[in-house]
């Protein structure tokens, strides 16, 4: 048996548990696949053997069952191409690979456009063909996926303003003719089978097209889902109502008993879930495009010699970059030059600065606080430390609790069970309760069909996994994966690893031992020349006291060990012990204390004048 592999495909066209489960129930008796499908994040995880299938059978299958693989789509730069023969040579290379749907390259603007299946093959593979193809590609801008699913999500919304403004006529006949007596006025004209049919079709076929259609895929393949019964449902209600409209017609004295609100609003109601179901959705990704916009969006690479800026995407392993004080560090690399304290409170949660010089290693979207680096790229892209961040808490969001799976089996069998529960309780009324009472008989039928459905068993489990990893991530912890977060109720205690104490972020004075008259004015002044953190700490509890300022006249910023200033005319050094005895200045009688004040976890500095 070959090595397996793994891929991760966006399904669409799923709309409950029933979907979900089907699909992995198909894919999982494919020989050699092992597949993860969950609704929620509407992503299938699948570990397959290349020996006995290729990711083209599994999109097949997907494909057979109704649903589809979603592609995306990318515009590229590409540099170097000089006649048709390149453009041709470019866009037969590109289609010829597993994952891509469509290849369009056009000389005249130097550009290309390729639609390939995410997760069966990344840009990066994409750039680094076109490279070997001999020519020079990039992206032309980031892809504006989150503007996508914002379109995607309005579309949503006004679908439902439609729908809620035509039910809203048909609920206030339902409301009016409660059997208590409310006093509502009940214009004739509404009351008209012809007029309530004029509302309720669009919202049947048009807004609730979608139903049919998912209704259709599934019983094609032999399966139910939660389209067929809210299709069952409300069709019911619609052609009852619709045939009972036909019989006043010649017959101006029948009564008809209509039941076009129950259609409506049942297609309403279940169109609010699916649009606050897809604000959810959209909200927990906002926790990883919020770790993505961490990392820096281009480098200062050095090239022949000159530093040129560039875009993230364009630097390589082994590229030599600048980081300058402030700014972010772009990839995960080694100190080759330079000495400066870097903030990477942002992965480790420690709010004081790491000391780095030559031969430390970096992180990448870490920020680089006093001095200039020169760094060595020793990771990039989807290597980085943020980017293998990034992928456990997809990986978490898309990952199956037990109790998921449970969820699972029973809301593949819920369906046909839910139906046949409704065609009892219709036989039940019709012959037994209520002999010979059609619409009522009707009524408790659609009832058991609607109000069984099982959005809540299927969509609630996944959701719940999806947003309480993605609220952690916002918040700094980082879920594995669904079984852990199931099992945190059972957490009783919450140990900490960190420098003796539980930091606010923020490092603050909380002990002056003063040895010499105005010692303090004189370490304020000299701080107040630097921007680290522990600098501004001295600066504010300095503004707290009001403490004056003495005029700063030479400041040196010494990396990992303090500064070194001249104040008023006279030398100050600030900082570690390294610092003193660097500088030949005595410090044992004060030894001691500073080990007590270090075992309390604060961080002792020294202060010469």
């Amino acid at each position: 048996m070959g090595e397996k592999k793994h891929v991760t495909l966006h399904i669409t066209g799923m709309t409950c548990a029933a979907c979900s489960s089907r699909i992995e129930k198909v894919l999982n008796k494919m020989d050699g696949v092992e597949a993860n499908v969950n609704l929620a994040m509407e992503k299938a995880t699948i570990e397959y053997d290349p020996a006995k299938q290729s990711v083209r059978d599994i999109q097949e299958k997907i494909e057979k069952l109704g649903y589809g693989v979603a592609t995306e789509k990318v515009m590229l730069d590409i540099e170097g191409m000089t006649c048709a023969a390149c453009a041709a040579r470019i866009e037969k290379g590109l289609q010829r690979m597993e994952g891509v749907e469509r290849a369009t390259v056009n000389l005249a603007t130097n550009s290309a456009v390729v639609e390939y299946k995410e997760g069966i093959i990344s840009v990066e593979a994409i750039l680094e063909k076109i490279k070997k193809l001999g020519y020079k590609g990039q992206v032309r801008k980031e892809e504006e996926g989150a503007g996508v699913k914002e379109e995607q999500l309005k579309q949503k919304q006004r679908q439902l303003m439609i729908s809620i403004v035509l039910s809203l006529p048909l609920l206030y006949t339902m409301i009016a003719h409660l059997p208590f007596d409310l006093g509502l006025p009940m214009p004739d004209w509404l009351m008209n089978p012809w007029v309530q049919l004029l509302f309720a079709t669009p919202v049947q076929f048009y807004i609730g097209g979608p139903f049919y259609v998912g209704a259709y895929r599934a019983l094609r393949n032999k399966s139910a889902n939660m389209d067929v019964l809210v299709a069952l449902g409300t069709s019911a209600a619609y052609f009852y109502s619709l045939a009972e409209a036909v019989k006043t017609i010649g017959n101006a004295h029948y009564m008809p008993n209509l039941y076009f609100e129950t259609s409506a609003v049942l297609i309403t109601l279940v169109l609010v879930g699916k649009y606050f179901e897809a604000r959810a959705k959209g909200r927990t990704t906002e926790a990883i495009s919020k770790l993505l916009s961490l990392q820096a969006k281009e480098a200062l690479v050095v090239r022949d010699g000159k530093e040129v800026k560039v875009p993230l995407e364009q630097v390589a392993v082994g590229d030599t970059i600048i980081v300058k004080p402030g700014e972010k560090i772009p990839v995960d690399g080694i100190v080759i030059a330079g000495a400066s304290a870097v903030d990477e409170s942002m992965i480790t949660g420690e709010s004081i600065p790491v000391d780095k010089k030559a031969g430390d290693r970096v992180i990448g979207a870490t920020i680089n606080t006093t001095g200039t680096l020169t760094i060595r790229a020793e990771k990039v892209g989807k290597d980085t430390a943020l980017a293998n961040i990034v992928k456990i808490v997809e990986e978490a969001q898309g990952s199956k609790a037990p109790i998921q799976r449970l969820a699972d089996v029973i809301s593949g069998i819920f369906v046909p069970i839910v139906v046949g529960i409704a065609v009892l309780a219709f036989v039940v009324w019709y012959f037994f309760v209520a002999p010979g009472d059609l619409p009522k008989a009707l009524e408790v039928g659609i009832a058991v069909l609607v109000i069984a459905c099982p959005c809540a068993l299927g969509l609630a489990t996944p959701t719940s996994i999806m947003v309480g990893t993605g609220k952690g991530a916002e918040h700094g912890i980082l879920f594995k994966g669904g079984e852990y977060l199931e099992e945190t109720h059972k957490i009783n205690a919450v140990l900490l690893d960190k420098t003796g104490t539980v930091t606010k972020g923020k490092p603050e004075v909380t002990d002056v031992i003063e040895f010499q008259e105005g010692m303090l004015d004189y370490a304020v002044s000299a701080e107040s020349g630097s921007e680290h953190p522990l600098a501004q700490a001295v600066v504010e509890y300095g503004k707290r006291q009001q403490i004056p300022v003495k005029p700063l006249e030479r400041f040196t910023a010494l990396a990992g060990h303090g500064i070194e200033a001249t104040v008023a005319g006279k030398r100050v050094l600030v900082g570690t012990r390294k610092l003193m005895k660097e500088n030949n200045v005595d410090m044992s009688q004060h030894e001691a204390k500073m080990v007590q004040l270090e075992t309390e976890g604060k961080t002792a500095m020294l202060v010469a004048i």
